[in-house]
């Protein structure tokens, strides 16, 4: 794969940093996805996380309309909707509408997980089973919506969605294991394997996606893209600032404690115990970070195992400046296409 052709996108997930609170932080994402629209970047995703006061982004099909108005060339979607906490048919007015409005640069990305715990799954759709036969049902559906199908002794028969239009969004299966890539294979959707979450087995997911994909009137070819933690840093000293953040905010959650907001100062003087030095080594594998030599190398050996043409990647830090300096440095070592806004 020629490093040209490698496509770099942004996931956000509205992180709130320290001494912040939401309103800055979605102010942040609108700053950030017009930043990526003037710098090339091909998509901005944005995440769904409940019963959190460490992140902002609990609607993304709200958020993507404020971006896309915002912006001017680059996709908005989801990264993603977590299918079994709506309703099915929702989801697909949400994004028939968006597309209606941008037509030609949404993405409807669709998870299984609860983007928080059980419980909070449970009250946003009280009928949430939490059984994969009822999600392949929903992915049905949501396809029949956004077909227009009329199939006889369906659903379809007598309720479509609105507003009725030429186009759709792009579909998107998001995915932490092979059995999303294997229903993504199956329904003719493209594929995104959240390395960031399991950085195990992904590149056999895709592997395994693309021999087993079947032509649909979504997508004619497979389409698969990668997703990870990237902190890209001037200096090596800021490199390993911005890592030494992000594996004790891993480690936290891997705790339970989400909502956690500590200095670096404190990150850096944190004495961890072997067990959880080994949590931190295993995490490393989430996430890369280096100054832009290093960052660069290691992407496209990323791309090159998983044999995919785009990197999704996600940034958080505990100052704007460095976020938004990361993404700058990506866009530099990858010479991406200015865009004029």
């Amino acid at each position: 794969m020629a490093e040209s052709k490698l496509r770099i996108s942004v996931l956000d997930q509205s992180p709130i940093r320290r001494g912040s609170n939401a309103v800055e932080a979605l102010q942040e994402s609108i700053r950030l996805a017009q930043m990526a629209d003037r710098l090339g970047f091909t998509r901005y995703w944005l995440s769904e996380h409940h019963n959190t006061r460490s992140l902002a982004g609990a609607s993304p099909e709200i958020l993507i309309a404020r971006l896309a108005a915002a912006t001017k060339h680059i996709r908005l979607g989801s990264g993603g909707v977590m299918l079994p906490n709506h309703s099915t048919l929702k989801v697909a007015e949400n994004f028939r509408l968006l597309e209606a409005l941008y037509p030609g640069r949404i993405d409807l990305g669709i998870g299984r997980a609860p983007g928080g715990d059980r419980l909070t799954a449970h009250v946003l759709n009280p009928s949430n089973t939490f059984e994969p036969r009822d999600f392949v049902q929903q992915i049905n559906d949501l396809e029949g919506y956004l077909s227009d199908s009329r199939e006889a002794g369906t659903i379809h028969e007598k309720v479509i969605a609105i507003p009725t239009i030429e186009t759709a969004p792009e579909l998107w299966m998001l995915t932490s294991s092979g059995e999303s890539g294997l229903l993504a294979a199956r329904q003719g959707w493209a594929l995104s394997f959240a390395h960031f979450i399991y950085p195990v087995g992904g590149p056999q997911a895709v592997r395994n996606y693309r021999e087993r994909f079947k032509a649909s009137q979504f997508l004619q070819e497979p389409a698969a893209s990668v997703g990870i933690f990237v902190f890209c840093a001037d200096t090596q000293e800021k490199a390993d600032e911005l890592q030494a953040m992000m594996d004790y905010r891993l480690l936290s959650f891997e705790k339970g404690r989400f909502d956690e907001f500590p200095s670096y100062e404190e990150v850096r003087d944190y004495e961890y115990s072997d067990m959880e030095w080994q949590r931190v080594m295993a995490n490393r594998g989430r996430m890369i970070a280096g100054t832009p030599d290093q960052v660069k190398e290691r992407m496209l050996k990323l791309a090159a195992d998983y044999d995919v043409n785009e990197i999704v990647a996600a940034t958080m830090a505990e100052h704007a400046e460095d976020r938004f300096r990361s993404y700058e440095l990506l866009a530099e070592i990858f010479e991406l296409q200015p865009r004029n806004i």
